[in-house]
């Protein structure tokens, strides 16, 4: 299981060689820039790296953030304000577990000044907010980073039966193979294109009414073989529409 770290639009050099120590401490290997405001191999990024100047060297730099979770299937997000969404917001400590019970996971942290937008949390299946102090809730870009690395590495809590009860033999369950990021974006243009071309969507709602029906697969937590049953139910749709008997206009 690995988990990418991705920043959006970090601004300060300081704090991505931060962020990059932050990830070789918990043992996190990928990092991936979007759209960086600053250089990360410069003096005072590697300065604070100190020994993580390869994951700095190795770190990925991106124009977008569908970009930066190609290939993930559990994407989790970091959010510092009040958001009325119905995407779960979870502390670290039950956030993580989940981001873990998948196979490509990735956790994205926002600018150091004002976050991620509505636009880029959507993208998320989980919105993950340190509790922090009211007298001072904003916290540091890779302090934030390591709160949540912690979580990452550290092991499961283990239970132990009552004394006089004997543990049952289980099997652990195979992680759930959840569609990757880049089909399901494709799966919601395409039904989107649908709903505008049936007349159930119009151009001036689209989003907000597409916004919906994300968030209702966002819970379904849809395999790959999920969201080709519903890709291939859209095509068959669409070639029913393009062969339905046309009116004649003449009569």
């Amino acid at each position: 299981m690995s988990l990418t770290i991705v920043l959006v639009e970090p601004a300060g050099p300081l704090n991505v060689g931060s962020v990059a120590r932050v990830m070789k401490n918990f043992g996190l290997r990928r990092l991936v820039l979007v759209n960086p405001q600053c250089d990360r191999l410069g003096r005072e990024a590697l300065q604070m790296a100190i020994h993580a100047r390869d994951l700095l060297e190795e770190a990925i730099e991106v124009a977008t953030l569908p970009e930066a979770l190609a290939g993930c299937d559990r994407v989790g997000a970091t959010i510092g304000r009040d958001w009325d969404s119905p995407v779960p917001v979870r502390e670290p400590a039950a956030a993580l577990p989940w981001l873990r019970a998948g196979r490509s996971a990735a956790l994205v942290f926002g600018r150091e000044d004002r976050g991620l937008t509505n636009n880029e949390l959507k993208y998320a299946q989980q919105l993950i907010r340190i509790p922090t102090s009211d007298d001072y809730p904003s916290m540091n870009l890779a302090q934030a980073v390591a709160v949540c690395a912690y979580e990452w590495a550290r092991p499961a809590p283990e239970t132990s039966p009552g004394p006089e009860v004997a543990p049952c033999p289980q099997v652990a369950p195979e992680p759930i193979a959840l569609a990757p990021f880049e089909q399901v974006e494709h799966f919601h243009q395409d039904l989107a294109d649908l709903l505008l071309r049936s007349g159930f969507l119009y151009p001036h709602t689209a989003s907000s009414r597409m916004e919906k029906l994300r968030r209702i697969l966002q819970r379904a937590n849809p395999s790959q073989n999920d969201v080709a049953l519903l890709w291939g139910a859209i095509k068959q749709l669409n070639w029913a529409i393009d062969h339905l008997p046309r009116p004649n206009s003449g009569q």
